[in-house]
């Protein structure tokens, strides 16, 4: 809110963005999911948001580290939950020409590959499937995309992508191990927005999720995480006209281990 405060936000006037994760990264995430549903905020899931669903639809328990206890607890929890089920995991504004997901993208996927997967797993999100989905959402494999991917296993991968992603390995497999800075990374690490052949180079695009980046403008990729939980600051982009950076310094959470 003081970032919104600095930025004269308005929302009569503006459209706030959100790259994910509105939950499970501070102390406060039934607020802030309330107030992202009151102004009708542009967002797409994060790993996060999508470890809340499957801890509301009890497939895994409330875990150590969860920060989410007000939400499961809230008399609107139900819609909160059914709001966020339909939430997409990439949105692409075709007059700013530019996407925002919180991970990443396969760098074997175009946009219009990108945008029809997103949409493969938002119609299990939105169906009776959901929990079953959830049942089968954890894990680091397939680490390789396959056109020919099925079930679970082609699911598991597509939201990997959109909401775990930060490494492919030089022989082209997905990395969720290292979560270091760049700087620190292996050789044989590559961060997905440098991989050579990746076929959305040429497309603007916004995302989250990597706190060790820091902001980073590199390859027509837009960083955002800049690390509040742990303490950094909180980032906002102005993307009408020159994209704009606005930030404020965060406390760090001691909540969040």
């Amino acid at each position: 809110m003081r970032l919104l405060e600095y930025i004269s936000f308005s929302p009569k006037q503006d459209r706030l963005w959100l790259v994910g994760d509105l939950v499970n990264r501070g102390p406060s995430s039934l607020a802030v999911l309330r107030f992202a549903q009151k102004i009708d905020a542009e967002i797409v899931l994060g790993n996060h948001d999508l470890h809340f669903l499957a801890v509301a639809h009890d497939v895994v328990p409330y875990g150590r580290k969860d920060t989410f206890e007000e939400v499961l607890r809230a008399p609107d929890r139900d819609s909160l939950v059914e709001w966020l089920c339909h939430r997409p995991l990439l949105h692409h504004d075709p007059v700013l020409q530019i996407t925002m997901v919180h991970a990443g993208l396969a760098p074997q996927w175009d946009l219009a590959e990108a945008q029809a997967h997103a949409q493969e797993l938002e119609v299990v999100l939105r169906g009776p499937d959901r929990k079953e989905f959830f049942k089968n959402m954890y894990g680091d494999e397939p680490e390789c995309w396959s056109n020919h991917l099925s079930g679970w296993e082609r699911l598991r991968f597509i939201s990997n992508v959109f909401t775990r992603l930060r490494f492919f390995t030089s022989e082209g497999a997905m990395d969720m191990e290292y979560k270091g800075t760049l700087d620190n990374a292996p050789l044989d690490k590559i961060p997905w927005f440098l991989v050579a052949e990746r076929k959305t180079q040429g497309e603007t695009i916004v995302c989250g999720h990597w706190s060790t980046l820091g902001y980073r403008f590199q390859s027509n990729v837009h960083s955002l995480d800049s690390g509040c939980v742990w303490g950094g600051k909180l980032s906002a982009l102005r993307l009408d006209g020159t994209p704009t950076l606005y930030q404020v310094d965060c406390p760090k959470c001691a909540e969040i281990e």
